[in-house]
């Protein structure tokens, strides 16, 4: 079911209407700063208004502006998005700063095309930067989108295809005003994750369902379409905690694995020939859920008295670890794992 002239204007307009009347008040709505609409934007990716909120404002106080957040170090940005997850995130948010303050004099480009060169920015994040600071007309297509458009016209085209991906884009930008490309997005957006959710849809309170193909269908609970093809793997990491007084050791992790350039602890190996001291299991296991693995963690302990510390710190320097004071530690960026982890242990 494709879209007339006459429906779409019925549709858009509609959906207009709705948010006109059922605003929310948030910090990056009705501005133009483009800095702030990115910063939002990718802080909101894979996260909920509610959890992104104090983040968006966390950023922003600490750096007011792209220059500002350029010339953070890495280590700070990190730990101001820990608890955020999906750290690659933070990484590209920094390294577009660095770019758009160094090499384009800090101004963000002003197009579509030209955002989405920029590190980190795809297609949505650049279509809703062109939109909603530089008026371009131009759709935003996120997972709200494809549930409203897949759910209203009756599209049954996998929504992680390609080629699925390009229909409910193509559909969108016919569907988007030339007077009003803003607000629709943000309507479509808003549409989505308010009334036309993934489980439990607002039907009756919905302006659009008379024409609905899925309320009229009943088919809310089977659109759209998603065939996940990723396989969420079982890891299970073993850690050891090791003390030497105040001083704990730690891990910074490198690339090609998950949670680069944050901190955790060393693995437990089957011995430490250099390290002979007891190791105590820490009865509580934990488990974390990433979107490819799901993480079940152990630590166990090793106290080493202070008098052995110069022996540590050799080892450490051998083995490229960190030994951070523990009034230090919440400092260092790190998982939302090993968080939980210290809070357990009062730290």
């Amino acid at each position: 079911m494709h879209p007339n002239t006459a429906e779409n204007q019925a549709f858009s307009y509609r959906i207009i209407s709705w948010y006109q009347a059922n605003p929310r008040d948030l910090p990056w709505r009705d501005i133009k700063d483009p800095y702030r609409i990115w910063l939002s934007e990718v802080i909101l990716q894979q996260t909920r208004v509610a959890q992104g909120l104090p983040y968006y404002y966390a950023f922003v106080n600490a750096y007011p502006t792209v220059s500002d957040l350029a010339n953070a170090p890495e280590e700070e940005v990190l730990r101001l998005w820990q608890g955020l997850g999906y750290y690659s995130r933070a990484r590209n948010l920094h390294a577009c700063a660095k770019f758009i303050a160094n090499e384009l004099d800090g101004k963000f480009p002003s197009t579509y095309d030209n955002l989405i060169k920029l590190k980190g920015v795809g297609s949505y994040t650049a279509a809703a930067i062109a939109s909603f600071a530089f008026d371009e007309v131009k759709a935003v297509v996120d997972g709200n989108v494809f549930r409203v458009l897949a759910r209203y016209f009756g599209i049954d085209t996998d929504i992680a295809s390609s080629g699925g991906k390009k229909e409910f884009e193509k559909l969108a930008n016919m569907l988007i005003p030339k007077d009003h490309p803003a607000e629709f997005n943000q309507a479509m957006m808003d549409f989505g994750a308010r009334l036309c959710t993934p489980k439990n849809p607002a039907c009756a309170s919905c302006p659009v369902r008379s024409t609905c193909f899925a309320f009229k269908s009943n088919l809310q609970t089977e659109l759209p379409v998603k065939i996940n093809k990723t396989k969420v793997k079982k890891r299970e990491l073993h850690y050891l905690v090791i003390r030497c007084g105040e001083k704990w050791v730690w891990r910074k992790r490198g690339l090609g694995d998950i949670w680069t350039g944050l901190h955790d602890f060393p693995e437990l190996a089957n011995s430490y020939p250099d390290l002979d001291f007891p190791i105590q299991k820490v009865p509580k296991d934990y488990r974390h859920i990433l979107s490819h693995q799901r993480l079940y963690a152990q630590f166990s302990e090793m106290e080493i008295p202070e008098e052995n510390y110069p022996q540590l710190k050799d080892w450490c320097e051998s083995e490229g670890l960190l030994l951070v004071a523990e009034k230090e530690i919440e400092y260092l960026a790190k998982p939302k794992l090993i968080v939980n982890f210290l809070n357990d242990q009062g730290i």
